[in-house]
């Protein structure tokens, strides 16, 4: 009974992830409360959800969620040729291949001085709002920038989350399944140059 519950709440929280383009957390709370489930229910772990994540997408937006992601990938590209000198690397939905055109990318900058992200935005003209997001030492500044997407016709949020030089070291240590949580250019240029797949 605990399992099939669990995999209850796996399913509803992929489809508010996929349809509202909730992070996992979130999701994975307003699941068990559709389901009229108590607040002690077992919860999904992250890779039951994102594996409910990718069987709901191959079901209901196949047609349309491989050039999303494309669309997706081909932003996160631009933004970290333009933050290069800080070693941008993508994590989250967009680098694993989830994503739908309701995500928002995720760039990783390791920084030598925290604000010189903020220097080179504010010398570009960007804007930017700053808020906290948590990192490998306690919270640390993340940047929010609202930019356009042309592929999608609408405007994007990406955010910059910043986090010290040192951290890159393990940075690309794969997960259970031989996964990496992040991905600097050179391997998203490689995911962009593979053929799509449904």
């Amino acid at each position: 009974m605990r399992a099939h519950a669990t995999e209850e709440i796996a399913a509803t929280a992929a489809r508010l992830v996929v349809e509202e383009g909730l992070e996992y957390g979130p999701a994975k709370r307003r699941a068990v409360k559709q389901l009229g489930l108590n607040g002690r229910a077992e919860l999904p772990d992250n890779q039951q959800v994102e594996d409910a994540v990718v069987d709901y997408i191959s079901l209901f937006c196949a047609d349309t969620q491989p050039a999303e992601l494309r669309a997706l990938r081909e932003l996160a590209a631009v933004w970290m040729e333009r933050l290069a000198e800080f070693r941008p690397h993508l994590t989250g939905a967009v680098w694993r291949g989830t994503a739908t055109r309701l995500n928002d990318v995720h760039l990783q900058l390791y920084c030598d001085d925290s604000k010189s992200a903020e220097i080179l935005l504010i010398g570009k003209g960007v804007e930017y709002d700053v808020s906290s997001a948590p990192g490998p030492r306690g919270d640390v500044d993340r940047l929010s920038l609202s930019v356009n997407c042309p592929a999608l016709g609408e405007h994007i949020g990406v955010h910059l989350t910043i986090l010290d030089a040192d951290d890159i070291r393990g940075a690309l240590k794969p997960d259970a399944r031989g996964r990496t949580e992040r991905g600097d250019l050179a391997a998203l240029q490689q995911l962009l140059a593979e053929p799509p797949t449904a």
